[in-house]
């Protein structure tokens, strides 16, 4: 059981962990009241406002109250910052850049266009594009390039800091062909996500119906998922990733009559850590565990996961 207690004490830590808006110096007097980042091309982050910005340079002030000059030649990236983006101390800890994905499911935020990622699995590749700013398209296998699925998810605002999401995943469950053994079918996963809050914390509960046919014979369940994500550090998030299918009872015809069994349900249980190594790379690490039964079982392989922007 020591997996479901591992799982309540990181629910019990992602509520209790508070969100602190970060609050310009009273005693600076900026022309721009927002807030923002600015990357530099050797890799260094500055969060402040800008006092001036032309053609050769940008005045920053600092959080810190500092007034930096720094030149448009060395400027990579500029970007807002929200109040959400700091902790309960003030200290900016930014966006997860993966905030979208947890270990297998997803949530209503959509990717912001241009963000296309790739997560690297022990068990294969999967990369996802941001076509635009609501629609996502994406591509995941193994790497024996079976099965091959295409994964579809449009994301839309439900209110201040609610999203949901209506997606599939559709493909073929084989590509091999054996005479008489019949392993070539499709699969077809139809879902939708509501999830609150935001790229630094989120909750997110899921639904679908998973259908995976075999020359003609079909057989489906319902599936649901509850997960999240919390920021705690500017290099660390937790997070949180469940994969529930319920029992289903089935009724078989036979030569004497009908009989009827029940399926059994399962739960997968994701709990784990993923490491912001640089902007836009990540490593992510989880222990599953599986509830059949009434009796928890521990997965002795871990789940590792490599996620880059590209």
């Amino acid at each position: 059981m020591k997996i479901i207690s591992f799982c309540i004490l990181f629910f019990v830590f992602f509520l209790a962990y508070p969100i602190c808006a970060q609050v310009k110096p009273d005693s600076m007097q900026v022309a721009d009241s927002t807030l923002y980042k600015v990357v530099t091309t050797d890799g260094n982050e500055l969060i402040g406002y800008i006092l001036k910005n032309d053609s050769r340079e940008i005045l920053l002030l600092t959080i810190e109250k500092r007034e930096v000059y720094i030149p448009q030649y060395a400027v990579k990236k500029l970007t807002a910052v929200s109040s959400q983006e700091f902790n309960s101390n003030g200290d900016y800890i930014g966006e997860d850049k993966f905030a979208t994905r947890y270990f297998i499911t997803t949530n209503g935020l959509p990717l912001k266009k241009g963000e296309n990622y790739m997560q690297w699995n022990w068990f294969g590749p999967d990369v996802q594009f941001a076509v635009t700013d609501r629609l996502g398209l994406g591509v995941m296998t193994s790497w024996f390039a079976t099965p091959i699925l295409g994964t579809a998810k449009y994301s839309f605002e439900m209110g201040k800091s609610v999203h949901g999401c209506i997606g599939a995943i559709l493909g073929t469950t084989s590509w091999l062909s054996f005479p008489n053994i019949g392993v070539v079918g499709g699969l077809a996963l139809p879902f939708t996500s509501i999830s609150f809050g935001n790229r630094t914390h989120n909750l997110a509960f899921s639904g679908g119906y998973g259908a995976v046919g075999f020359d003609g014979d079909v057989n489906g369940r319902f599936l649901f998922s509850f997960a999240g994500m919390t920021k705690i550090g500017k290099k660390v998030s937790l997070v949180f990733d469940s994969f529930i299918v319920p029992p289903k009872t089935v009724t078989i015809p036979g030569y004497n009559g009908s009989y009827t069994y029940k399926k059994s349900g399962v739960a997968f249980l994701i709990p784990g850590i993923r490491v912001h190594v640089k902007d836009g790379n990540a490593f992510q690490f989880g222990l599953t565990g599986i509830i059949t039964n009434g009796e928890a079982v521990p997965i002795p392989i871990p789940m590792l996961q490599w996620y880059r922007s590209f």
